[in-house]
């Protein structure tokens, strides 16, 4: 009946999400207030046709939120499904093979902004909740909250939810946001990396100067800034910020072992990414790095003369933006004063130099003992034919540390995209077949957890 009913109503389902995704809701630029509104407003529409009792936009400080419910039975368990209808900025724009924000199929996949990350795969969860309720099969109730800032960080929503503890309550929170090992090995994503964000501001000269009468005998603030960035990692990839690594919590053995029988080997790793070599911390295999280690990365840097053709100047100013993944044990907040600290005891005498930080979240992780999860796994069971692994993600959710600290609740991560889905990158895109599978997996799930 389940299989069936998706069936028949894909069209259906695909002509919905492209009108979700022809919104550019971008949270990171202010001139896309307006498409934030109207993204949360279509999805208070599609959650009353998905078959919840009500649905309404709610205001933060930031954008607003969208909060539903279907309340079955107050004696059975309740599922609180998050999501974010944000999206990343879609430049580059010239990289991409079609309209970001016109959803196109080609080779079986969903191609657009938001085709994965989140839309796609916050769909997933509503057409499975409408799957259920549609051919009365629903034993659980059923609430959602869908904001609009994940892509900056979450910065209103944690305060929402400590206002809204009753309207929220629920027996945990289920998650569509992150991804599976492969296309035929299905993967429960158990732990998260936490994330600080800074921006760094060199200043040299009061203004920009002659890089010939003035060069060499003033400090250009580009030097400067690179020279103390490099210094951060040594030859080893190891982060020379003193106590940086001082609150890790330690990984054991036994789950070092269970990530070593991932399905995963570098030279298809380099393949798909076009890179003839890796590179990360001394002692770590690659998928180590990337899910229990943490990193500096620079994710912009900027300063001086960036024009068309050549102008020969020493710029006055340096920029960079600058994030660390972080991981159990590591608190964002003390790791920003200790980047701050690092960078204000380093800089030379002939420029200043000012840290600001831009936002942050902690890690996450979920015992493979929650009933939720044994449902989880039981559905990805039934649909895959294979038992799902339980991996962790090098990326960040930092709100699904802050449910657990504010709502007290776990969150179960049920994600469908593959690493070859480009989210955040030009080209994003989602398997058409996983994007079906995945409503037909939630679906599983609300049938095992009604049993828990």
């Amino acid at each position: 009946m389940i299989k069936q009913y998706i069936q028949n109503n894909q069209d259906r389902f695909l002509d919905e999400l492209f009108s979700l995704i022809r919104i550019p809701s971008i949270s990171a630029k202010p001139e896309h207030k307006s498409d934030m509104v109207a993204c949360a407003e279509h999805w208070k529409e599609l959650l009353l046709k998905s078959g919840a009792d009500k649905a309404e936009v709610m205001q933060t400080k930031g954008n607003p939120v969208v909060f539903g419910e279907k309340i079955i039975n107050p004696e059975y368990p309740t599922v609180l499904v998050y999501a974010h209808y944000d999206v990343m900025p879609a430049e580059p724009l010239e990289l991409w093979k079609s309209s970001p924000f016109e959803a196109e199929i080609r080779d079986g996949h969903i191609w657009a902004r938001g085709a994965n990350d989140d839309k796609g795969q916050s769909y997933i969860q509503a057409k499975a909740f409408e799957t259920m309720v549609k051919n009365d099969l629903l034993k659980v109730n059923v609430k959602f909250l869908f904001e609009g800032e994940e892509e900056i960080g979450s910065p209103s929503l944690e305060e929402f939810c400590a206002a809204h503890k009753e309207m929220l309550k629920a027996d945990v929170i289920l998650v569509s946001d992150t991804g599976m090992v492969s296309k035929d090995q299905p993967s429960i994503t158990t732990g998260l990396r936490g994330l600080a964000y800074w921006q760094i501001d060199v200043v040299g000269p009061n203004k920009d100067l002659h890089s010939g009468i003035f060069g060499g005998a003033v400090a250009n603030p580009i030097n400067v800034l690179c020279k103390m960035i490099a210094d951060v990692t040594d030859a080893d990839g190891h982060i020379t910020i003193p106590h940086f690594y001082d609150d890790i919590l330690p990984v054991s053995q036994d789950e070092r072992d269970m990530i070593a029988q991932v399905p995963h080997t570098d030279e298809a790793y380099m393949k798909a990414l076009d890179v003839n070599a890796l590179f990360g911390e001394k002692g770590y295999s690659t998928l180590e790095r990337t899910w229990i280690r943490p990193t500096f990365d620079v994710c912009g840097i900027w300063g001086g003369y960036q024009g068309e053709g050549s102008k020969t100047v020493l710029p006055s100013e340096a920029h960079a933006k600058i994030s660390s993944r972080l991981v159990p044990g590591q608190d964002h907040e003390k790791i920003g004063e200790l980047v701050k600290k690092y960078f204000e005891e380093v800089a030379p005498d002939y420029v200043k130099v000012n840290v600001t930080s831009m936002h942050g979240g902690e890690s996450y992780v979920c015992p493979i003992t929650l009933p939720a999860y044994k449902a989880a796994e039981a559905a990805y069971q039934k649909v895959f034919g294979v038992r799902p692994l339980a991996v962790r993600s090098g990326g960040s959710i930092p709100i699904i540390a802050a449910f657990e600290r504010v709502l007290g609740m776990k969150s179960v991560l049920m994600g469908f995209g593959l690493e070859s889905d480009a989210i955040h990158s030009p080209n994003e895109n989602f398997s058409l077949d996983l994007f079906t599978k995945g409503i037909e997996t939630v679906c599983e799930f609300y049938n095992e957890f009604a049993k828990k």
